[in-house]
């Protein structure tokens, strides 16, 4: 709706969509008996298993918490290798490094932002002979990686192929739906507000394997078990064969990693809209690049494989041949009533890495980095809100100082 000056509204790079049914729900759970650690959190991770393809789901307060449970439950190990994306958010490598791992980087295609095969395996030349215990392939902005092939190089170094599936909720790769671990010991998802689905923070687990599901769910209660065939100490745990009802042991140094019953309650109604979501994000996905498509070579969209829940709409600018910098573009836009987003800054640039890491040259995450630009994203633009921000663009790609 406009503003009451006649302007159409601000459009941020993403935004949540909450509707009457999310509002019923949460406030639902307020009613109930339990806030936390109560039935509806045993609903949504079954509920989520089930629609990805998983024989298990493990929730947890958000993507980070989801990628530490992740990595800490394969057994990482202080010294282990973990070899991590450039491009990605921080915590896909803070989180492996929260264990004592050591980040090897790898570079990524430089029109995709993807890992691949190829960068894969000159990472793995570059890990000094240290053990790779986890290969962590970013599906950015919902796109699929090549997990095939990432896979089987893992594969050959003895390493498990953990995926950091934060932006791909609801994304279907050529060879199933990310998420069924079908080619990977667990996935990681994301529940943030500008995600494909909301719990307003929160994060997923899956897995097929039922151990480590158990082992997870423990670490996000500070280790803390519950189930009697599990107590160690016979004597104070039972009287007269029965587990004393309040009896628990710390098996592991765990965490407070817990996501709450109204979040999962917000959780499972977002979870009946997903499809609807995913269909959403892509047609405005084709609008924009049909309406992008006048604008090449100056302004392009990458290709990318199987059925892509897009959280992000990415695009590639060259800036240079522009004759303007990022930052004035993105500036030309707000005061056009367009909001843009940089994802993201490749990590081994970060000054934290620089200094354990040294200086890296990683070319294709250089380049994929100084082009790339996140236009508006959400299910609640209208038809023709993506022509609206590519007219905004062509005003101020015109403009030159």
């Amino acid at each position: 709706m406009p503003d009451g000056t006649g302007a159409p509204p601000f459009l941020p790079y993403g935004r949540q969509s909450i509707d009457e049914a999310d509002l019923r729900a949460v406030a639902d759970a307020l009613r109930g008996d339990f806030l936390t650690t109560g039935p509806l959190v045993d609903r949504f991770e079954r509920a989520f298993a089930e629609k990805v393809g998983a024989a298990e789901a493990v929730a947890c307060g958000n993507g980070s918490h989801a990628l530490h449970l992740a990595y800490k439950a394969a057994g990482l190990q202080p010294g282990d290798a973990v070899v991590v994306p450039a491009v990605t958010f921080v915590a896909t490598a803070s989180s492996a490094a929260y264990e004592g791992a050591q980040i090897v980087f790898s570079d990524v295609d430089p029109v995709s932002g993807l890992m691949t095969p190829e960068t894969l395996a000159e990472a793995l030349r570059r890990v000094d002979g240290r053990r790779v215990r986890i290969v962590a392939p970013v599906h950015l902005a919902g796109a699929p990686c090549d997990l095939a092939n990432i896979s089987r190089l893992a594969e050959r170094v003895g390493a498990a192929v953990i995926e950091d599936a934060c932006h791909a909720a609801g994304t279907v790769a050529p060879e199933g739906v990310t998420g069924d671990c079908a080619r990977s010991l667990m996935a990681c998802f994301s529940f943030h507000p500008v995600k494909t689905l909301t719990t307003c923070e929160g994060g997923m687990v899956t897995t097929n394997d039922r151990a480590l599901a158990e082992r997870m769910r423990r670490l996000r209660t500070q280790g803390i078990t519950r189930e009697a065939g599990d107590f160690l100490l016979d004597d104070d745990a039972f009287d007269g064969g029965e587990a004393n009802p309040w009896w628990h042991e710390q098996h592991d140094l765990g965490f407070n990693y817990r996501l709450s019953d109204v979040q999962c309650a917000l959780g499972l109604s977002q979870l009946s809209r997903l499809d609807a979501f995913v269909a959403r994000r892509a047609a405005l996905v084709a609008l924009y690049r049909e309406a992008l498509a006048p604008l090449a070579p100056l302004v392009t969209v990458a290709p990318y494989a199987g059925r892509p829940a897009w959280h992000l709409m990415q695009v590639r600018i060259d800036f240079e041949a522009a004759g303007l910098s990022r930052r004035e573009v993105m500036a030309g836009l707000k005061a056009r009533g367009v909001g843009t987003q940089v994802h993201y800054i490749p990590v081994h640039r970060q000054p934290y890495w620089r200094a354990r890491n040294g200086e890296l040259a990683l070319p294709g995450a250089d380049a994929f980095y100084a082009r790339t630009l996140s236009l508006p994203l959400f299910p609640a633009m209208a038809d023709d809100d993506p022509a609206r921000v590519v007219e905004a663009l062509k005003a101020v790609l015109g403009a030159r100082p």
